[in-house]
């Protein structure tokens, strides 16, 4: 929603105070289509040239994921506290065996199947399956646990943001761009230097339209998109990173209450719950 907002306050304060100016949309509409087609094109062309297909895919995916922001809400970050409380306390009081059917087929577990959403996310469901599973193997040391699970979440996070950054390299060169459809422009402008003065004004207006495209789209649009795509992907990590702090509490031999308390303060300020929100979520599961 702030999105569609910043949208048209852009362009209601840059063409409006243009307007106010004393300024003529007459020769930027006219010029529009074609310097939109050169600055435009090229874009598209050299962000097709400079990435790969699953990186343009992951961008086109991207301009709906920044519209609709983090798509881990505050009742995920109690589910997943919730999920791994369950996990944790059977590890506990049951043994390793009572787990592992649950971690070798997640998508058949009945602890799993109460968290669709969770389930749904690959990354999420492999992290915590492939993080106890190293567990019932005996490798127990929370510090050589942690940093397998950092360099997990790191790998992740490394391959979400290519799609910013192509964007946001985008964004660099579209001023640059914008400068070549201003020199075409020029050019055409001396083609025609034999005619009168508000002629060649008109195509000297033409050709600035181009630098204004340029600067205006990397700054107003695709910059910003970029930034706030970089946002939402970072704001989603912190949900992986909740499963790397329960767990590792658990390795250093804390209750399953103490562990998902743990796990609950580091989730974000707006998405966390408070302590007797999830008392009454753990109170509804079982074991």
């Amino acid at each position: 929603m702030f999105q569609i907002i910043g949208i048209v306050v852009v362009f209601a304060m840059v063409f409006g105070g243009f307007l106010l100016a004393g300024g003529h949309l007459d020769t930027i509409l006219a010029a529009m289509p074609f310097e939109m087609m050169m600055i435009g094109g090229a874009a598209v062309g050299a962000f097709l040239i400079g990435n790969s297909f699953k990186t343009v895919m992951a961008a086109g995916a991207g301009i709906g994921k920044l519209m609709a922001g983090p798509k881990w809400k505050a009742k995920d970050y109690t589910d997943l506290l919730a999920l791994l409380f369950i996990l944790t306390k059977t590890m506990k009081t049951k043994g390793v065996v009572a787990i592992e059917a649950h971690i070798e087929k997640p998508n058949e577990s009945s602890i799993f199947q109460n968290y669709p959403k969770i389930l749904k996310d690959h990354f999420a469901t492999d992290l915590i399956c492939d993080t106890i599973r190293m567990m019932t193997m005996n490798l127990e040391d929370p510090h050589q646990v942690e940093e397998v699970i950092d360099k997990q979440i790191e790998k992740h996070h490394h391959e979400a943001h290519r799609a910013s950054h192509a964007l946001q390299n985008m964004a660099d060169a579209l001023p640059a761009l914008g400068i070549v459809a201003a020199v075409l422009g020029i050019i055409k402008t001396m083609s025609s230097i034999d005619q009168p003065p508000a002629y060649l004004g008109k195509l000297i207006g033409s050709a600035l339209v181009g630098t204004f495209l340029g600067v205006f789209l990397a700054y107003g649009f695709v910059g910003p998109f970029a930034a706030r795509l970089t946002q939402v992907i970072d704001e989603e990590a912190a949900f992986y990173k909740i499963i790397k702090d329960v767990l590792v509490a658990h390795l250093h031999g804390n209750a399953a209450q103490v562990s998902v308390e743990i796990g609950r303060g580091q989730v974000p300020s707006d998405c966390q719950p408070t302590f007797a929100q999830l008392e009454e979520a753990l109170g509804g599961v079982t074991i």
